[in-house]
């Protein structure tokens, strides 16, 4: 089921984020939010890793690649784990994302990604949680929150595409923890839609993250 609020901003949201204009004006001129909701988080955290530090295109086919190595094009825990190194490198992974990869796996073994679990954290606890996998940081976790989880109220306050947008539509000349916290002061002004907020702001430079 998609979240309403998240992808056709309402009256209440608009009404939240009226102290500010700017925010305002960009919701009006994007288009509405599409839903990216999903249960599977084992499976978006290896997407995540797959594709770091890679374009959009090339991420998506080695994924497709890395996924096509396992039946039915899922890579089931088990299955990831005793998969030779030289079958994952053929696909396109390094030997670092490799070991990434095996720690996700790792980690869901013991039933750490039950989505029935995951659900009730609080987002501070999930960040916590997830970035006890080495290979997972707290940008990686702040997308599954927004976007798997749909949270309302994250603001990923380190993404290069929402320090452009800001710098771009708030006239902010700052730089490194200046413009940070500059950022966060602005942002005190969302709550608590700063998700619906920031994924305008993507939009807004056409860069909405995969």
């Amino acid at each position: 089921m998609q979240d309403s609020q998240q992808n056709n901003p309402g009256e209440e949201i608009m009404q939240a984020l009226a102290c500010d204009e700017t925010i305002c004006r960009i919701i009006r001129a994007g288009r509405p939010l599409k839903s990216s909701r999903s249960e599977d988080l084992y499976f978006k955290l290896l997407s995540s890793i797959v594709s770091q530090q890679l374009s959009t295109k090339v991420a998506a086919i080695i994924f497709k690649r890395f996924t096509e190595l396992f039946p039915e094009q899922y890579p089931h825990a088990h299955q990831l784990l005793d998969a030779p190194d030289e079958l994952l490198r053929g696909a396109g992974l390094s030997f670092q994302k490799i070991g990434y990869v095996r720690n996700v796996a790792a980690f869901a073994s013991k039933g750490n990604l039950q989505h029935s679990t995951i659900s009730t954290m609080e987002d501070e606890a999930l960040i916590r949680h997830l970035t006890q996998i080495k290979g997972v940081g707290r940008w990686t976790v702040e997308m599954l929150l927004m976007f798997a989880l749909e949270r309302p109220d994250v603001f990923p306050v380190d993404d290069l595409g929402i320090q452009n947008a800001m710098k771009r539509h708030y006239n902010l000349e700052l730089s490194g923890k200046a413009l940070r916290v500059k950022m966060q002061e602005i942002a005190e002004n969302w709550r608590p839609y700063r998700t619906v907020a920031s994924k305008y702001l993507w939009q807004s430079l056409e860069n909405m993250p995969k």
